[in-house]
């Protein structure tokens, strides 16, 4: 099938590559013209045939709005616009709403895998209407991993982000609990070798998992982590998942408390937040901050 992709990054561009080598044309379109195959969003709707599919992968806000806003004039009923960036599940109901008025259907997508998704696949969490998925499902099933698992269609418009948010909550904590558990053993004058310890953790323990495997990496780059500062961003939905569980009256509080974490990382330099920060870097290449 064809493919409408907006913003070539370190995701999009990656996903580009991932779809084309699964047999389909991706025409894709970002405001460097290096990464560009066309040069306008008016260019990349004119090489596709209809009904259309358009990824749209940019930052959150006033970007993602900023591009329906101008797709809403170029597409025509039938069409199909496709949020595969991180917003906000509130925004994607009024999203669908917006395009629904000119007859173009819209799907919601979380997506994660990061700088690793082009060989090993993005895990995708969608909503939308039935058969608007239908039409999508191509293009899901050429970016997800192999095998069964790694995509659902997680209900209703807004349902694909509202799932990503809470995996990436859900991140924040597992994240926390590695960063402090390393700084613990490294406080310890009898614990020689905390990289060792952290390697040895990869098999036969209940602890295992992929970002275990990324915080060995981080430490086999700088065994402790002494290039980085204690600083660690925190995404817009962090802070999203805490919301809605206040909305909705659901105790989160290691979730909450990792997120807290972050803000006290902007106030001192935190050993804790190096291993935060290396553990981002690794998954998503996200910057760090030297010293």
């Amino acid at each position: 099938m064809e493919l409408g992709l907006v913003g070539l990054g370190k995701m999009g561009g990656n996903m580009r590559e991932r779809v084309r080598r699964a047999g389909h044309t991706v025409v894709g379109y970002d405001r460097n013209p290096d990464l560009a195959d066309v040069h306008s969003l008016e260019d990349l709707v004119g090489k596709l045939t209809g009904p259309r599919v358009v990824w749209v992968m940019v930052p959150a806000g006033e970007a993602t709005q900023a591009t329906i806003d101008h797709l809403a004039e170029l597409l025509e009923p039938g069409d199909i616009v496709v949020d595969g960036g991180n917003s906000r599940w509130t925004d994607d109901e009024r999203h669908a709403e917006q395009l629904a008025a000119k007859g173009i259907g819209f799907v919601d997508c979380g997506v994660s895998g990061g700088v690793w998704g082009l060989e090993n696949g993005y895990a995708l969490m969608y909503g939308g209407d039935p058969e608007h998925i239908a039409t999508v499902q191509p293009v899901f099933d050429a970016l997800k991993p192999e095998g069964d698992l790694g995509a659902v269609h997680a209900g209703k418009v807004g349902a694909g982000h509202f799932a990503k948010m809470v995996h990436n909550g859900i991140e924040y904590a597992m994240m926390q609990a590695y960063a402090e558990g390393w700084e613990l053993l490294e406080k310890v004058d009898s614990v020689e070798n905390v990289r060792e310890v952290f390697r040895s953790w990869q098999e036969g323990t209940v602890i295992r998992s992929w970002l275990l495997d990324l915080a060995v990496d981080a430490l086999d780059e700088d065994e402790h982590l002494d290039a980085l500062r204690g600083y660690a961003q925190d995404s817009g939905e962090g802070r999203w998942t805490v919301e809605a569980a206040i909305d909705h009256a659901v105790p989160l509080p290691a979730i909450t408390a990792s997120l807290f974490a972050r803000f006290a990382s902007r106030q001192d330099d935190s050993p804790q937040m190096k291993m935060i920060a290396a553990l981002r870097n690794q998954f998503g290449g996200h910057a760090v901050e030297k010293k």
